[in-house]
């Protein structure tokens, strides 16, 4: 099925870094996950485009790969073609805008913004994530969003046109946009940001940095926030009201530190996981009547 396209990736002219059989344990935060049939590496736009364009035209499924740290994969492994878009990472500033590629990290583009004084990324230094997967999911903390900064996005069609969106057609809300319902891949953001004092900017990066490392279950393991927060409810309080802290199924528990997390104690396996996220969204609606709803994304083979 893959010999085709290996035989693309492996020529000169057209020559992609790539893998058979990678372990995706070692590409998730949650150190999880079987292998996947084909990794590849590109290292730039021109590459993606050969790719989704060899995808499309063998018919072989693909998934695009961030840092991995919203995503729980299956023991059994992934189909297809795993695009890892780490090697893009060009970055400028422009007066208050920067334009970033889609698989720079975020903490890497806030401190850009911090030398360049400039605010409204404080919020994502310690997201563990990379700008294309924080637009994707419209990720936020402490109050700020994806939504607020996003000026506009590069992106990749199914049928390989490039196009650029406005934030307002981004159809951005709580932990979604766009992309997370259409097959289109993001290449790159326009932030647009604000000047600020950078000595204020580093105080609010640091407040909300000390503040996860209190709160958060940073030395493990995990997804982030395992559930989507429910309207008029934190979803780690009703998870500790239900006594569920430390709960485990397997290798995977309720974080002791914060119960918001599910962390993986050393062992666990994909199926761990899900069953005991399901456990635990099943406990809280029996005795808070509160639907939990996953924020992470659980793929591959069933």
């Amino acid at each position: 099925m893959y010999d085709v396209i290996k035989q693309k990736m492996a020529t000169k002219e057209t020559a992609i870094a790539h893998a058979e059989r990678e372990p995706m344990c070692y590409h998730t935060s949650f150190k999880i996950g079987g292998n996947a049939d084909i990794m590849a590496f590109p290292k730039s736009i021109a590459e993606v485009e050969m790719l989704i364009k060899w995808c499309k035209q063998d018919d072989i499924p693909y998934f695009i790969l961030g840092r991995g740290t919203n995503i729980l994969v299956s023991d059994k492994g992934i189909e297809g073609i795993v695009i890892k878009m780490s090697g893009l990472q060009d970055m400028t500033v422009e007066g208050t805008t920067i334009t970033v590629q889609c698989g720079a990290n975020l903490s890497t583009v806030a401190n850009v913004a911090l030398k360049a004084g400039l605010s409204g990324m404080e919020f994502a230094s310690g997201i563990p994530g990379t700008v294309g997967g924080a637009v994707f999911m419209n990720a936020g903390a402490y109050g700020g969003e994806m939504c607020q900064i996003v000026r506009s996005c590069r992106y990749i069609t199914a049928i390989g046109e490039i196009k650029t969106a406005t934030r307002e057609e981004l159809e951005f809300s709580y932990r979604t946009s766009r992309f997370s319902s259409t097959d289109d891949v993001i290449l790159e953001v326009s932030l647009e940001l604000v000047p600020e004092n950078p000595v204020a900017i580093k105080e609010k990066m640091d407040d909300f940095n000390n503040r996860r490392k209190q709160k958060q279950p940073l030395d493990m393991p995990s997804a982030g926030s395992t559930f989507k927060r429910p309207p008029g409810f934190f979803a780690g309080q009703l998870i500790e009201e239900c006594g569920l802290r430390g709960f485990s199924i397997g290798g995977a528990q309720v974080s002791q530190k914060h119960c918001g997390f599910v962390v993986n104690t050393g062992n666990a396996t994909c199926q761990d996981v899900v069953d005991l996220i399901k456990a635990v969204s099943d406990i809280v609606y029996q005795k808070k009547n509160v639907h939990l709803m996953p924020e992470v994304r659980v793929l591959g083979r069933q």
